[in-house]
């Protein structure tokens, strides 16, 4: 089982918070989305967290957000971030 949220921000799910069942090749995912500054620094914005299939830690880096992708599946609700 793994935490269900559109949109996460230091520890409050703004949107409602639900859960999903893993399903096969799937794991609990967080997706943190950073705002890049002008002087190429990262500010945290929010994160998503979901269920997703083929999950594989990750970063992507766009114009102007960067968004950093973690998978767990050693723990039920292992996807809540800490610290954010």
């Amino acid at each position: 089982m793994c935490y269900k949220c559109k949109h996460y921000h230091l520890g409050i799910c703004y949107e409602t918070m639900d859960f999903c069942i893993l399903k096969y090749k799937q794991s609990c995912a967080t997706e943190n989305i950073y705002i890049l500054t002008n002087k190429g620094r990262s500010m945290y914005y929010y994160s998503k967290l979901s269920c997703m299939t083929n999950c594989q830690d990750i970063n992507f880096l766009g114009v102007d957000i960067k968004t950093e992708l973690t998978c767990c599946e050693h723990s039920n609700y292992c996807n809540l971030p800490i610290g954010l």
